[in-house]
């Protein structure tokens, strides 16, 4: 049930310290983020593009899991952004 923002007021001046303020996150963490997600895409669209002959060659099919792996890094660091 709501509370009522007398309640709310009242619970905040008695605890100052229960409700922090998130404090916005820095440039290079939105950019790591968005960055490696699109990493892990591209590695993997130049995987089936280049008919497995790039990024690695040696490894195969585990450029698919590499390029995934990448781009969960991404998404990962997603679950602490906000606005």
């Amino acid at each position: 049930m709501p509370e009522s923002k007398t309640r709310r007021k009242a619970r905040r001046q008695a605890d100052p310290a229960a409700e922090t303020e998130r404090m916005p996150l820095p440039l290079w963490y939105k950019i790591i983020m968005f960055g490696s997600m699109i990493l892990g895409l591209l590695w993997i669209i130049v995987y089936y593009v280049t008919q497995s002959l790039f990024p690695i060659m040696s490894i195969g099919g585990w450029n698919i899991v590499v390029g995934f792996g990448i781009a969960m890094v991404g998404f990962f660091m997603t679950t602490r952004w906000h606005a």
